[in-house]
This record gives structure tokens, C-alpha cells and sequence, in this order.
């Protein structure tokens, strides 16, 4: 049975070969190449987020990635908290934005300091950042998440804020 199972793979009008779904190197780690996760565009674009972009140190993608966190972790604070309908439901996002911040930033130290294993190598990412290989790297990272955290809700607060006044400044007419 196994090697008539084996013998199909050679033929490309056996059923079994218009599976879309095969593993990717070793089956018993779960990695499986689908459609969706081998396909160009998706290792192109998971390949250009700050997290696996070639040549950023640990702080350049702690930055960018705590500036993303930052910028769109202050809106269901300020629209969807309790303080929602008061004057002070911005201000009242802002400082929940910057709570969580600190709080993923203490997660990401604990992390640092408990020796991580290196990144895997999957399908979708076949290259992963060496500088966090390290404990130096880690803390680096996560010393530049609350930075770029703190500085994306800064602004995310300021445009917020100032929405009528921009709306004002762009109208056409």
C-alpha cells in the first residue's frame, strides 16, 4: 500500500497530486505550504515588515514596530473605553496606549532575559534577523518598542485631537 501511495507522486493524473496543501520540510513540525503562505507576494511582503527586513539593527525595528503599535493602539482606548463620551476620552486613550506599552515593553525585557531561542526558519520566512539572536539585541528592541510606542501615540493623540482643525485646513471650497 505505502509504495503504491509512493509510486503516485509520479504520476500527475493520480487525484492525490492535486493536493494543495504539502509540508514544508519536516511534516511532524506542522510547517505546511499552502497556496496562501508559499506564494511570492506573501514572503515578499511578511519579508519587508520590520520584523525580518535585511539590514535594521534590533532598535530600528523596535521603533518601527512599537511606532506602529502606538499609533493604532490609542483609538479603542478613546473610542470604545469607558471615558468615550467625556472631554477627556483622547487624553484618557493616550494614557491606556502608553499603559499597555509599558506593560509589552516589561514583556518583552522578561523575554530578553530568558534566553530565547533563535528564530525559526519557516516557508514564509527563510531569513530571520540575526541581532536577535542575542540578549543585547532583545533588550535593544524592546528598549526602542516603548520609544517608538510612546512617540506613535504622541501622534496619533495630536491628530486626533486636532481632527476638526485639520478637516478645516484641508476643505476644498
Amino acid at each position: 500500500m505505502v509504495q503504491a501511495i509512493s509510486d503516485s507522486k509520479n504520476r500527475p493524473g493520480d487525484p492525490r497530486n492535486r493536493e494543495v496543501v504539502h509540508e514544508a520540510g519536516d511534516p511532524q513540525i506542522g510547517n505546511l505550504a499552502t497556496p496562501i503562505n508559499s506564494s511570492g507576494f506573501t514572503e515578499a511582503f511578511i519579508n519587508n515588515l520590520p520584523a525580518y527586513r535585511k539590514g535594521l539593527s534590533p532598535g530600528r525595528r523596535g521603533l518601527e514596530i512599537g511606532m506602529a503599535h502606538g499609533y493604532w493602539l490609542i483609538g479603542p482606548f478613546a473610542k470604545l473605553g469607558p471615558l468615550r463620551d467625556t472631554d477627556v476620552a483622547n487624553l484618557a486613550g493616550l494614557l491606556a496606549t502608553v499603559g499597555l506599552l509599558v506593560i509589552l515593553t516589561i514583556c518583552l525585557s522578561l523575554y530578553a532575559s530568558s534566553n530565547p531561542p533563535n528564530p525559526i526558519k519557516t516557508i514564509t520566512t527563510p531569513r530571520t534577523p540575526d541581532a536577535l539572536n542575542t540578549q543585547e539585541g532583545w533588550n535593544e528592541f524592546s528598549s526602542n518598542f516603548l520609544i517608538g510606542g510612546v512617540g506613535g501615540a504622541g501622534i496619533a493623540y495630536l491628530l486626533i485631537s486636532n481632527l476638526e482643525l485639520l478637516q478645516n485646513l484641508f476643505k476644498i471650497g
